[in-house]
């Protein structure tokens, strides 16, 4: 499939291309209908990615790891929300998850905690026990293109795939 100046291609020829946890999940987790594309891993960042294959913001979806802290306790959750909005971190999503504190994740942790490349960090393959908080925005959306996992390509998903991952909720996320 084209879309921009890339063309996707059916994951099941081309599992080289994702992140071992990605890849691990979809296996796992018989995920279907996901293309990926190789893309230069300079341009894995949103912006400079989507201005480089000419791909509308309007389609790409950001997964932000966030910490959440409540006494003694610390955990991570991720937050998918479409390239065009901004997530309600300190709002809905501390709410949601019931934490007294939130920051986003510190970029050494999000990669370590979820084995995946910075820039690249896909909600196919994090941890079991991490909440996924899917703006409705991006369950909507026909395609999204989202990380892979690793910084050399990027994924291709129907947005209804994101209500199949483990411990996802759908919700509006956008800031107001």
């Amino acid at each position: 499939m084209k879309l921009g100046k890339l063309d996707f291609e059916p994951i099941e020829d081309n599992l080289n291309f994702v992140g071992e946890p990605t890849r691990a999940s979809i296996e796992t987790n018989e995920l279907a209908g996901i293309l990926v594309s190789e893309i230069d891993p300079q341009l894995s960042d949103t912006a400079a990615f989507c201005n480089k294959y000419e791909i509308g913001l309007d389609v790409s979806v950001n997964c932000v790891i966030v910490e959440a802290k409540r006494a003694d306790k610390t955990w991570y959750a991720a937050c998918l929300v479409p390239a065009t909005v901004r997530a309600d971190i300190n709002g809905i999503v501390r709410r949601e998850l019931g934490a007294r504190k939130i920051s986003f994740a510190p970029m050494e942790k999000a990669t370590s905690l979820s084995d995946m490349a910075y820039g690249a960090i896909s909600p196919i393959g994090l941890p079991n026990d991490w909440p996924i908080l899917v703006d409705s925005g991006a369950a909507a959306l026909q395609h999204a293109v989202i990380g892979s996992g690793i910084r050399q390509s990027k994924l291709l998903v129907p947005g209804s795939l994101f209500a199949s991952l483990p411990n996802t909720k759908i919700m509006p996320l956008a800031k107001e």
